[in-house]
């Protein structure tokens, strides 16, 4: 296994190593679900259960549905500079993975009969939609996306997909992380969850610009990654680790998909948007390089994210031409 795939996966161990610290001191101080509801929910905000599990979700705005999924370790506010922007045009729809964010726990059962997928789909049963303009998703998140549009031929008209995999320890051409990974170890071994110290480390590592990266962003992500340990932490989001099934439903979407790449991800490289297009060998795939970009462009930049959204879908989304081709005219 290459020295990457140990600095890409380091954050899925993190649950477990926040058990082996949290043994050591039962003390900590975990935030309960109840603390960070009454923290961070606000009025636009709701929690339903969907096939069984309490998902927090927000639906504001009207006219065509944007569903936006965020990746793991965040939450709905990743998306909250685009939503401030688009909300006027747009109907958006976001929720918080289960068991991320202000979402319900996932249990041993919950993982026995649910896909990642199936939060979405399901969510959008319940709020009436059978039809979305677009699948906005980043990291994880744009996974979810892919899968969901495979999935579900019709329900979605368009993919934005941000720096999501495809197979990234054999396509990409990741930067080493200056201790990163040491962070997290003594991070969880320490406290039982990730410090300010480490969120610092993280946003330095994966940001293009980090000061783009507010103290407010940094504290909500200590928050809600210091809820409890839990071993079902990362179940429900997208992942490509069965690359076999992953190639088969990317190559299964057949609709427009515009990537949107932060050109300065340490591991999703610009190499990777050319692996996933790639992939999505079947779809209509236009490319966006952001030079100044980490990792989480919607975080980083919403204001130019929201810009490329509404330019995208109306006025540069491909359309399939009617008119025979220029030189057999």
């Amino acid at each position: 296994m290459l020295k990457i795939a140990r600095i890409a996966f380091a954050c899925a161990m993190l649950p477990l190593l926040a058990a082996a610290g949290a043994a050591q001191a039962a003390d900590l101080p975990f935030a309960s679900l109840e603390e960070l509801r009454k923290k961070y929910a606000d009025p636009t905000g709701h929690i339903t259960k969907v096939k069984g599990v309490e998902v927090y979700y927000k639906d504001v705005g009207k006219g065509p549905v944007l569903l936006m999924i965020h990746g793991s370790s965040s939450s709905t506010h990743t998306y909250d500079g685009i939503v401030a922007k688009l909300k006027d045009r747009y109907r958006i729809i976001r929720f918080d993975i289960p068991p991320l964010g202000l979402s319900g726990p996932v249990s041993d059962e919950d993982v026995k009969r649910l896909t990642p997928t199936d939060i979405p789909q399901t969510l959008l049963e319940q709020l009436g939609v059978k039809n979305i303009a677009a699948c906005v998703g980043v990291s994880s998140g744009g996974t979810n996306c892919i899968y969901l549009a495979a999935k579900n031929p019709g329900l979605v008209d368009h993919l934005i997909v941000s720096n999501s995999p495809s197979d990234p320890v054999e396509n990409a051409h990741p930067v080493q992380s200056k201790g990163m990974v040491k962070m997290a170890i003594e991070s969880a071994a320490n406290q039982g969850f990730k410090s300010r110290e480490y969120w610092d480390h993280f946003f330095t590592f994966f940001a293009g610009e980090p000061d783009r990266i507010t103290p407010a962003i940094r504290e909500r992500y200590y928050d809600t990654n210091r809820r409890p340990p839990d071993k079902n932490l990362l179940y429900l989001s997208a992942k490509v680790a069965d690359h076999e099934m992953a190639v088969d439903l990317m190559s299964k979407v057949k609709i427009p998909v515009l990537l949107v790449w932060g050109a300065r991800d340490p591991l999703l490289t610009p190499p990777s948007a050319d692996a996933l297009a790639a992939y999505l060998k079947n779809a209509e795939v236009s490319k966006i390089m952001l030079p100044d970009v980490g990792h989480y462009p919607p975080l980083e930049v919403p204001d130019r994210f929201a810009q490329i959204i509404a330019t995208y879908l109306e006025a540069a989304t491909p359309i399939k031409p009617t008119s025979p081709d220029p030189k057999d005219r």
